[in-house]
């Protein structure tokens, strides 16, 4: 089992930046990615991007010159540096990870971006 709990969501004005955090806890020896992916009412869990333990990173479409993924192994934590941010990133963003061929998420954190 793995715990993912995110934090860093709120309130942002377009053009502005936020950090994402996600730190994971339980069985973190198995995870072999951490990523975010994003929803809106009435839409599909889209990618953000994800990055694994060897370091490759998938960016979606959206995130790609805006968004950058890190890792803390240290830390057993990942980041989502978002820089920026239109009224159209507005969406609850969770946090995944497979690990011992199951995908873990996070309870998820919103993030407004809005004047």
């Amino acid at each position: 089992q793995v715990q993912l709990v995110e934090s860093g969501g709120g309130l942002v004005q377009p053009g502005g930046s936020l950090r994402l955090s996600c730190v994971a806890s339980g069985g973190v020896s198995n995870i072999v990615a951490m990523g975010w992916y994003r929803q809106t009412p009435g839409s599909q869990r889209s990618l953000v991007a994800t990055l694994s333990n060897g370091g490759y990173t998938n960016y979606g479409v959206s995130a790609k010159g805006r968004f950058t993924i890190s890792r803390d192994n240290a830390k057993n934590t990942a980041y989502l540096q978002m820089d920026n941010l239109e009224p159209q990133d507005t969406a609850i963003y969770y946090c995944s990870a497979p690990a011992a061929q199951h995908v873990y998420w996070g309870q998820g954190t919103q993030v407004p971006v809005s004047s």
